[in-house]
């Protein structure tokens, strides 16, 4: 039987080289930069030397782990993690789903693709170029201050205030993503059976009668599977947005995980093994979260990723 299963496989793999040929970058891509790299979680165990090596340096336990419960910068970046991760969530994502179906609602092709184009073309423009706009704009001397000054009111320190950080990180993501995320739920509704709308348009149901009938709960699975998947990515709050906008005047609202690592790992002096610690940390709670979300929407119902 092993020997016919196994010729049944060589074959089904010959019949379809050519789309494991197209599958073999991305297999590639993942094992060299997303599971071969996995072996160095060793260093949070350890004390790491360069001569020796990950597997050759002592192992120390968990030592690494209690020296960063031990430190407050590091529940302060947890706390600053958790609280811009439900934000995200609470602000960021509906913004999405909103913004696909009031795009799906523009009769005008034309229109619909230009107002698509526009709001996704931020997310090509990187955090880099994004912090120096937002610098010349918000900064003491930018556009925005001046204009408050010339009307004989106080300069705002924007960027440097710790009450307005957060909701600076909101407003600027939302502004660069909610186009490139409201694209997943087009393409959903893309996919709904025309026959649906005319069949309830004739019945005399208006655009918002149809939109809250038809198009929320055909993509309904959709946002719940991405409402999944962001729960899941909760420690991860993005690096790139907050280093290129964030100083050392923000750090009580602004610091988060990523950068606490950044920072104790290259300008701190910590060891290998401290910041491997707090990234499987942050590995652990990601896991956690996302089979707890999982379960939670299928007992309700929905649609889970397994």
């Amino acid at each position: 039987m092993n020997k016919i299963a196994n010729r049944q496989l060589a074959k089904e793999i010959l019949k379809n080289r050519y789309l494991y040929i197209l599958l073999l970058p991305t297999v590639l891509y993942y094992v060299m930069f997303h599971y071969y790299p996995m072996y160095g979680v060793l260093l949070a165990f350890k004390e790491y030397h360069i001569r020796d090596g990950i597997l050759g340096s002592p192992w120390t336990g968990l030592s690494n782990f209690e020296q960063v419960v031990h430190q407050p910068d590091f529940w302060r970046a947890f706390y600053n993690t958790l609280i811009i991760s439900v934000g995200r969530i609470v602000f960021e994502f509906p913004a999405a789903i909103i913004v696909a179906l009031l795009i799906n609602e523009v009769a005008k092709a034309k229109l619909k693709r230009f107002y698509q184009t526009v709001y996704t073309f931020p997310h090509f423009i990187s955090w880099v170029i994004i912090s120096g706009i937002m610098l010349n704009f918000l900064g003491e001397s930018g556009v925005l201050n001046q204009i408050i000054a010339a009307m004989g009111f106080d300069k705002v320190t924007f960027l440097t205030d710790p009450s307005l950080f957060r909701p600076i990180v909101f407003l600027s993501n939302m502004w660069k993503e909610v186009g490139w995320s409201a694209i997943i739920y087009l393409a959903a509704i893309a996919s709904i059976n025309p026959e649906l709308y005319e069949a309830a348009y004739v019945d005399g149901a208006n655009r918002y009668q149809q939109m809250r009938a038809i198009t929320w709960p055909s993509i309904r699975g959709t946002a719940a599977i991405l409402l999944i998947l962001a729960v899941g990515n909760t420690m991860s709050v993005g690096f790139e947005q907050i280093y290129n906008l964030y100083n050392a005047g923000v750090y009580e609202t602004g610091d988060i995980l990523d950068t606490y690592i950044y920072r104790t790992g290259f300008t701190d002096g910590a060891s290998f093994g401290v910041t491997t610690a707090v990234g499987l940390f942050k590995a652990v709670i990601n896991c956690t979260l996302l089979f707890t979300a999982n379960y939670t929407v299928k007992k309700l119902g929905g649609e889970g990723l397994v």
